[in-house]
């Protein structure tokens, strides 16, 4: 994929983050990436990759914050986080 461009990279992300393995982390991800990648750095944006070859169930955690995310992912759950809808 050394090839892709950026809007390819872009659309190929949404599409991963809108279809998860559970409805929970399509909420989550699925508008954050509509809205929030495009806002990433180029090394966000590898992170954020990363991000999506995690287990949902392990992510949900991570985003519910009932366990701590790894230090490599810390940063960008925050961010994340961050762009969530307050209930």
């Amino acid at each position: 994929m050394s090839n892709e461009t950026l809007e390819i990279r872009l659309k190929r992300l949404r599409m991963r983050s809108w279809r998860r393995g559970t409805k929970e982390m399509d909420l989550i991800l699925g508008p954050f990436a509509d809205d929030g990648i495009a806002r990433l750095s180029s090394g966000e944006l590898d992170v954020y990759e990363q991000l999506l070859d995690e287990n949902d169930h392990d992510l949900y955690r991570w985003f519910s914050e009932q366990v701590a995310a790894p230090p490599e992912f810390v940063a960008l759950v925050a961010i994340i986080s961050a762009d969530l809808p307050s209930f």
